[in-house]
Formats: C-alpha cells, structure tokens, sequence
C-alpha cells in the first residue's frame, strides 16, 4: 500500500533522449513531478504484471500526456490483460486522447522494444498471477579512435575520420584502403539495466539479468518471513541479494518493500542483504541512479 513517504512502485529509466517507464504504481505522476522530469515526453511504459499496486497511476499518465501536442506513439508492454486495462480505462474515463497508444502484450520471453543500439527484453517471473522482468542491454559501442594512428597513416582530418569510427573502410587518395581494425581499438561493452519485482526466488532469475550494472530488484520481507514470502509468491532481502550475487551485478537496489516495515525497520532488509551481497542498496522515492559505463 502507498505510504505517506513511501509511493507505490515505479523506475523511470533515461537513456540518450529516451525516457522508460517501468511500472506505474499510484504516486508515480506526484514523484516525476516533483523531480521536474519531462514525463510527458516517456517513449515506452513496461507493466510487470496488473495488481493494482504497479497499474494505478497509468490512467493519470495517459491523460496527462495529452496535454501537449504529441505525435510520436506510446508503446505500452505488458503480460495479457494489459490491454484489456488500458482500453477500460479510456472507456469508462470518456479519455481525450490526442497521440497513438500502441499495446503489446507478452506471451513468452522476447525482446519486446528496440532501437538502433540497445535492446529491451522481457523475462518470466513467478507470481500469483503472470508477470515479466526486464532488462536493457546496450550493444558494444565502438573501439576509441587512435589519432596517431590516423596521422601515421596519412589520414587528413576530416569527414574520414568519421566514416571510420563508424565502421566504415575508407581509400585515399594514393589508393591505400584503411580498416576501421587500423585506427580504432577494441570494442566497449555497453549497460543493462534490470527490473524485478513481484516474484518468488527463482535461480533462472540470475541468468536472466546477467552483468547488470544496475539491478533494480525486490526485497519485500526479513527472514523471519520467508514462510508468507513462500506463500505470496515474493522474495526476501536476502534472495534479492542472492540474485544479485549469482549475477555478477555491479549493483543492485532493493525496492517493494512490505508495508510492515517503517522506514526505520528497512535497515534489517539492507542488512541481511548485504551478509548476501555487500554492495545492496535501499531505493527511496525520488531516489537518482547513475550508470557509467565501466570504462
């Protein structure tokens, strides 16, 4: 249940101009305001599963993006009945919508939204009812460009040096032709970001968001719980963190915390998460994450 400190779940991701939603609980519109974000301007919304807890603010979302002049399509992913959500709430709710809203619902493990140079894909979780995790993966980017290689090379500066970081072959005006391989180094690794919640324990999960360099992951009960988390289909702190372990995570933040636990009694899930995995975090509302790349 929302607290007065503590709203229901949602993550927005930003990535080069691209903003991702994922989940929407109630209190999320209050959060991106208050962050000052340009919500309205969110490519694609990712629906773990349709409790209540995770859809409630959509509506809001929906209505208010109609308020200025949008052209680009809204994607909204989700398990089944997702859609089924969305077009009874534009039914009953007489929404003025003035942009494309395009649903697609997830059936089985896919990649479920692309673009040129990442990935987002969708994963199966174990609830009491069908939910998916996420994860977005980067590509490899490009090797650095080595200047004095080109200038061996007798490459004028210019236009040619761009073709080349972009993986193009290029000939001089001698006739030589120069690789890419010659000038750049080797490839960087891009980020993943991951995106659990509302799950029991299951081992798959840690193959599924492998290298994380942020894992946003439930934590919703202390041990001595464990029983009703069993029963609930939910994780405990420390099967968070053991997931975040198995994953070789760089880092992992908890979230979906139990309304049993104030603010104060939160320091027991961080706790017995870190005897697990040392790095564990707490998310609180508005909280900002950076993710570098590792080089």
């Amino acid at each position: 249940m929302p607290l007065p400190y503590r709203h229901l779940t949602s993550v927005l991701l930003r990535r080069e101009g691209d903003l991702f939603l994922f989940d929407c609980g109630e209190g999320t519109q209050v959060s991106l305001k208050r962050l000052n974000l340009k919500w309205k301007k969110i490519d694609a919304i990712f629906i773990s599963h349709t409790h209540a807890d995770h859809v409630t603010g959509l509506p809001g979302i929906l209505m208010l993006s109609a308020q200025v002049d949008r052209t680009e399509p809204l994607y909204i992913y989700g398990p089944p009945k997702i859609a089924e959500y969305i077009e009874s709430s534009r039914r009953v709710l007489d929404m003025y919508i003035n942009y494309p809203i395009v649903v697609k619902e997830i059936t089985a493990p896919c990649v479920v939204h692309q673009g040129p140079d990442f990935y987002i894909r969708a994963f199966p979780l174990q609830h009491t009812k069908t939910c998916v995790g996420y994860t977005l993966e980067e590509m490899d980017r490009p090797g650095e460009f080595n200047l004095e290689k080109a200038r061996a090379l007798g490459i004028p500066m210019g236009p040619l040096f761009g073709k080349l970081q972009k993986g193009q072959e290029i000939t001089l005006e001698d006739g030589r032709t120069v690789s890419p391989s010659d000038v750049m180094g080797e490839k960087r690794s891009g980020r993943k970001f991951s995106f659990v919640t509302d799950t029991q324990y299951i081992p798959s999960i840690a193959k599924e968001v492998q290298g994380s360099d942020l894992l946003i992951c439930e934590g919703m009960f202390a041990d001595d719980c464990a029983d009703q988390a069993k029963e609930k289909k939910h994780m405990t702190s420390r099967q968070a963190a053991t997931i975040a372990r198995d994953s070789n995570s760089s880092r992992m933040a908890m979230i979906h915390y139990s309304p049993r636990y104030t603010d104060r009694d939160l320091d027991l899930l961080l706790k017995q998460a870190q005897e697990v995995y040392p790095k564990a975090e707490l998310t609180r509302d508005r909280m900002i994450f950076d993710i570098p790349y590792v080089d």
